[in-house]
């Protein structure tokens, strides 16, 4: 099964769950701006997508420029500023098995299909 990590009000995330529903495939939509992930399935996240948390960060979200620009958090630190400010994550993120891709154009989905 594909996993969608979705956001509604994000056209990319929406463009990217249609791409996968017309593809016919079956997807597990977490919205994870209501129920953020844990930081053991950040870290997993993350390792599918062999990215570190900084690389997934949205920089043009003004909680990032408030509060974190500029700042040399631990790889640690930055996974519980995203599971604790979920805003920040980078969307839509698409899981399929070992697999992870940011779906920013939500076309990237089929890379990991």
């Amino acid at each position: 099964m594909i996993t969608i990590y979705h956001n509604n009000r994000c056209s990319k995330s929406r463009g990217a769950l249609e791409l996968l529903q017309e593809a016919g495939k079956e997807v597990e939509v977490k919205s994870y701006l209501t129920q953020p992930p844990t930081v053991q399935e950040l870290q997993e996240v993350l390792a599918k997508l062999g990215l570190g948390p900084e690389d997934i960060i949205r920089k043009t979200e003004s909680l990032y420029k408030e509060q974190y620009a500029g700042k040399h958090l631990t790889q640690q630190e930055w996974l519980q500023v995203l599971v604790e400010n979920p805003i920040l994550i980078e969307r839509p993120i698409v899981v399929n098995g070992d697999k992870a891709v940011i779906a920013r154009p939500p076309e990237n989905v089929f890379s990991i299909l």
